[in-house]
């Protein structure tokens, strides 16, 4: 590029190699998650059991996570890697497959909590089940997503929805529920977690909504019709 000059030159300065560098902004030490990012020898890792009437036999899921930063300010722990091991070998192929690319999402680097709802809305056209608790899964895969989601809440990648307010305010409304449900059917037995009668809430797939102050809210997650 060619720079013309208007004015004489009065003094002049060589620019060295190292001013240059001296003078740019300092490289940060902060690692971040990225595809070329070097697999630890040691990661921590959770397992998951999950027991669905689909099969005989349980999954296993595993999550390692890798601990970026250890020891400054900047550490963070972030998932790396997923397993899932079980004696059925009827889902197989694509039990491996979906690891492999939940294993590359986590790898790439980013944010990757997108991947629990993707996994959540896969549907059995087959039909789903409920859970113990009243929770309807609509898949395997989904089942795995939930899994996915607990691991991450307890890594505190994901928040929970409620905050304290809200998780008191809806657990004395359940224990108020359940308490009368129990008083006019007499039981003295273990009792379901959400008061009988209550329907399923679309949003989180829990059989917990009822009708309060005259609108149906959720007493698992606080969704209300009423917002």
């Amino acid at each position: 590029m060619t720079v013309k000059i208007g004015s004489r030159i009065v003094d002049y300065k060589v620019v060295r190699k190292e001013d240059t560098a001296a003078d740019a902004a300092p490289v940060s030490d902060v690692v971040h998650m990225h595809e070329s990012f070097q697999r630890p020898e040691r990661l921590m890792g959770s397992t998951y059991k999950v027991k669905t009437p689909m099969s005989e036999h349980a999954l296993y899921i595993t999550v390692n996570d890798v601990i970026l930063n250890e020891g400054t300010e900047h550490e963070v722990r972030r998932p790396f890697e997923v397993f899932i091991a079980s004696k059925n070998m009827e889902h197989f192929q694509w039990v491996v497959a979906l690891t492999r690319l939940i294993s590359a999402v986590f790898r790439k680097g980013g944010d990757a909590t997108f991947l629990v709802e993707e996994l959540k809305a896969v549907f059995d056209p087959r039909g789903g089940y409920f859970k113990k608790g009243g929770v309807f899964m609509p898949s395997i895969v989904a089942e795995i997503g939930h899994a996915i989601e607990d691991h991450m809440k307890h890594i505190g990648l994901i928040g929970n929805r409620l905050d304290d307010h809200q998780r008191q305010y809806v657990e004395d409304k359940r224990r108020e529920l359940m308490a009368a449900a129990n008083n006019d059917a007499g039981a003295e037995e273990e009792s379901p977690l959400f008061p009988p009668g209550a329907v399923l809430c679309l949003k989180c797939n829990t059989r917990a909504s009822v009708m309060l102050d005259g609108c149906m809210t959720c007493l698992n997650c606080a969704d209300s019709k009423c917002g």
